[in-house]
């Protein structure tokens, strides 16, 4: 039982960190600036061994299938986390961000399903590399320019990322059925991205 309350904080911890990443792209006007600073998320959640699930599915094809609860209780924390960090920013001055973050929303919802998926397969692509890389890579430069080189690729190109949605849909205090089967194909997509990179790796490259 402990375990899996672990998988539960650490899932938490990652939401949280996730969530101040999307509010410094909210307040910052310059595009490349705020995907840089984004960055802070992901870096937080390698460095502090967080439990992200898009940075944690590829994962699944070298563990057993128990694994699999792992990365759905961690998918919990995620969206715990995201809430907590936006619905309190709603209780805050800084309504412009509310507003930024409805009009990124409502650019999401109004896709069509086939887009968000594509975009989501890219981007669980770009987190897998981006955590594995960190994961393996011994120079310290790479180690450390993929994952803000890969959170700044995911964003200026406008992919989908299903955490970070869920920080966007919070602040905005947009929630609805749609929303919810909007998350679930960006989840969806996220993982066969990254599930496609990890093949890749484990049969070819791995060292």
């Amino acid at each position: 039982m402990k375990k899996y309350l672990d998988f539960l904080i650490k899932g938490i911890y990652a939401g949280i960190v996730i969530g101040i990443g999307g509010i410094a792209y909210l307040a910052i006007e310059n595009k490349i600036a705020g995907s840089f600073i984004f960055s802070f998320g992901l870096l937080t959640v390698c460095m502090y061994s967080f439990n992200l699930y898009t940075g944690k599915v590829g994962y699944i094809l070298e563990n057993k299938i128990s694994y699999v609860i792992e990365l759905l209780i961690s998918m919990i924390g995620n969206f715990l986390g995201t809430f907590l960090v936006g619905n309190l920013m709603r209780l805050t001055r800084f309504e412009n961000y509310i507003k930024t973050a409805k009009n990124i929303v409502n650019v999401k919802l109004n896709d069509n399903l086939l887009s968000i998926f594509i975009l989501a397969i890219f981007c669980g692509m770009i987190m897998y590399i981006a955590v594995n890389n960190y994961k393996k890579e011994k120079d310290v430069i790479g180690k450390y320019m993929t994952i803000f080189m890969g959170v700044m690729a995911f964003i200026l190109c406008g992919f989908e990322h299903c955490v970070a949605n869920m920080f966007y849909f919070s602040i905005a205090g947009v929630f609805s059925f749609k929303v919810f089967y909007y998350l679930l194909v960006m989840i969806l997509g996220n993982s066969l991205g990254s599930i496609i990179i990890a093949f890749y790796y484990n049969r070819y490259n791995k060292k």
